[in-house]
Order: C-alpha cells, then structure tokens, then sequence
C-alpha cells in the first residue's frame, strides 16, 4: 500500500460521513450533532439535562452547543426548563416532538461504526488504535478538539 492509497481511503472515510450528515439532515430536517444530542436526552434520567454534560458528551465548545440547542428549540424538539431547586440552572428537556423525531431516525454510519469496534477481539482494536494514533500524530491533529463527527455546522459558528 503507498501513502496515495492511505489518502485515497482517508478522503473516503470523509466523504462518507459528509453525505451520511447531508442524507440525515435532510430526512429528519436535524444535523448529526442536533440528533445525537436528542439520543443523549433520551437516554437521561427524566429526558433532561443541563447544557455543560451535552457539551462535555458531543465535545463542542459552548458557543456550538448554544446554537444547537436554539435550533432544537425553535423546532420543538427540546425545551429549556428552569431547575426546580434552583432557578439559575437552565434544564435542557426532550420533548415529546423530539422523541418522536428518535423513533423515525435511521440508524447512523457513527452507531453502526461503534457496533462493530466494539464486537472487534481486543488485539484487533489496539491495532486499529495503534494506526488511528499514529495518524494523528503524523497529521499533527492531536490538539484539535474532537467531535462525535464531523459537520459544517461546527465551522458555521466558530
């Protein structure tokens, strides 16, 4: 294998999860952080949370997080509550909208992907983590901050 075929694959995996993030964006009307933020309240006690475990979850600034939650609440699919001990916190609460919006979602490249990492034996998945860190390192990358995936809308509101 030459480096052309290791970036000819790596400009595949890209692409991929660029036209997985147009293809869900425009069936659901929601862009992959907007939904995995829906799956993270989901999976809440009570359907809610506050914006900094979200932040920390999807590892997006707190601007991004922001707007992402105001398009969720514009569309109805999240509401922001006050706590009810303490009115200074803001609850981030799925709504019945949202929730319906989850149970019509197609299963995503990311989940997918997830699956079968984790159905990997264990010396497969140190191979693949050895070559993924060797990667970043070569591609200087390592203090970029992550995200679950990568979408425009991150550079939109940086």
């Amino acid at each position: 294998m030459t480096f052309s075929d290791i970036l000819i694959k790596l400009r595949k995996i890209v692409r991929s999860i660029n036209l997985e993030s147009k293809r869900v964006e425009k069936e659901q009307g929601v862009s992959i952080p907007q939904l995995l933020c829906l799956q993270f309240l989901a999976e809440q006690k009570d359907y809610r949370t506050n914006a900094a475990k979200l932040k920390t979850f999807l590892n997006l600034n707190a601007s991004t997080i922001s707007g992402i939650l105001r398009r969720l609440e514009k569309k109805g699919l999240v509401a922001k509550l006050p706590k009810t001990l303490d009115k200074r916190v803001t609850l981030i609460s799925l709504t019945a909208n949202g929730m319906e919006l989850l149970q019509s979602a197609p299963i995503t490249f990311q989940q997918k992907l997830s699956e079968k990492l984790q159905a990997l034996p264990p010396e497969k998945l140190q191979i693949i983590t050895e070559g993924i860190d060797l990667l970043t390192k070569l591609m200087e990358v390592e203090e970029i901050d992550a995200s679950p995936i990568i979408t425009a809308e991150e550079f939109e509101s940086e």
